[in-house]
């Protein structure tokens, strides 16, 4: 697989007429891309403008091609595929019906091999394959939402704070995963409030704050930086 790139130029996006984000130009490379910033930066807005589920201003193309606007499942088709924060899956179902669901735009027989490819990458998963998603810890929970994710054959992965209440062994195992998905050709775009973690795989990275990027440099860089004491501290 080649890795996909996402170039996004003059993106905007809000709510009923309020502008959340404005004119943001970002690069998704091979590899992790970490999106940073406070709480109410529209972080989560950038994402579900990307991915067809908020209607935006601006281009995004990935690998040349236009991503539609306001439009779902014709940003899946393209090859991207979004975890939403809070993991989204349907609780009365099984964890085996709930990857299935991430796979429903392919023939069955593709499907099947695509959920034969995800229980041997998630093998926890395949032990748990017949218990209900919404019995599951949060960690499990999230494992299941990202494997989800990926029985789309996404180029281009994005998640949305997946580490959001997990504890500290869990994230680290859920950050392991993500890292070997981008071993493995896909490329990540991340949204992530734990900084030091985040920053820690990932390869390059974007301060967000009130919908604009104030800050853009290497993960190591970004690290080093003040621009992320300032965006979470407020300070001069």
């Amino acid at each position: 697989m080649t890795s996909a790139r996402l170039a996004v130029r003059g993106l905007g996006a809000g709510y009923g007429g309020f502008a959340v984000l404005r004119a943001i130009d970002i690069d998704a490379l091979p590899g992790i891309t970490v999106i940073l910033g406070p709480n109410g930066a529209g972080k989560t807005t950038l994402l579900r403008a990307l991915a067809g589920l908020t209607p935006r201003e601006g281009e995004a193309r990935l690998d040349g091609d236009l991503l539609p606007s306001h439009d779902a499942t014709g940003c899946v088709r393209r090859g991207l595929a979004l975890v939403a924060e809070g993991r989204q899956l349907f609780p009365q179902m099984t964890v085996h019906e709930n990857l299935e669901l991430g796979g429903w735009l392919v023939p069955a027989a593709e499907r099947a091999r695509r959920l034969a490819q995800a229980f041997a990458d998630f093998p926890r998963l395949k032990e748990r394959a017949s218990q209900l998603a919404g019995t599951m810890s949060g960690g499990e929970q999230q494992m299941v939402a990202v494997a989800r994710a990926m029985m789309s054959a996404p180029r281009l992965l994005m998640l949305d704070e997946p580490s959001l209440g997990l504890a500290p062994r869990m994230v680290d195992e859920l950050l392991a995963i993500v890292q070997r998905i981008a071993s493995q050709g896909v490329t990540v775009l991340m949204v992530e409030q734990n900084v030091r973690k985040a920053l820690a795989i990932a390869d390059r990275g974007y301060v967000l704050e009130r919908g604009r990027i104030v800050a853009a440099d290497t993960a190591p860089a970004l690290l080093a930086s003040d621009a992320i004491r300032r965006a979470y501290l407020g300070t001069a």
